[in-house]
């Protein structure tokens, strides 16, 4: 009993935490429609899904066993891929990116493709394990195979992410 007690203490209290990702700096007038493609065995997916419905999105989740298919005919280019996409008024969005980052692109249009967070950082919205965090960075991407740094995200002294925009 008392090893199953630890079990739980070790990991399942963290797994109930609120995540830092839950507040939401910026607000979109409508609720937005996102459609994610994603496989059926990934819960760092499913954990993404829910970040983004806590942020007003309106998730249709498109669960596919043809997720490379999906990302080759939506042109996402293979250095920016990672374990599921989106799509979010005209915009690709590929991995686990921060809805408040979804959020600025749709408040400001860019004339890009789309945003990635490549490959999957320990500590982004879906993919938190604990106290463990990776510096990051959303880089947008754009028809001409362009990329450019859209945000960054550092970590603190007290373990928390921090935003860096990027300089112009």
């Amino acid at each position: 009993m008392k090893r199953l007690l630890t079990l739980f203490f070790v990991f399942a209290l963290p797994a109930m935490a609120d995540s830092e990702w839950d507040s939401a700096t910026l607000n979109l007038e409508q609720e937005t429609e996102i459609t994610v493609y994603r496989s059926p065995d990934c819960q760092c997916c499913h954990k993404w899904i829910q970040h983004l419905e806590k942020h007003d999105f309106n998730v249709l989740d498109e669960v596919t066993h043809n997720l490379a298919e999906i990302k080759d005919k939506a042109g996402i280019p293979t250095v920016m891929g990672s374990c599921h996409t989106a799509l979010v008024d005209g915009y690709l969005i590929e991995g686990h990116v921060p809805a408040d980052d979804i959020k600025r692109l749709l408040l400001n249009k860019p004339d890009i493709k789309g945003l990635s967070v490549p490959q999957m950082p320990v500590g982004t919205p879906g993919m938190e394990m604990g106290e463990k965090k990776d510096m990051f960075t959303v880089i947008s991407f754009d028809e001409m195979g362009n990329y450019r740094i859209f945000n960054r995200y550092n970590v603190d002294s007290e373990n928390l992410y921090y935003r860096v925009p990027p300089q112009e």
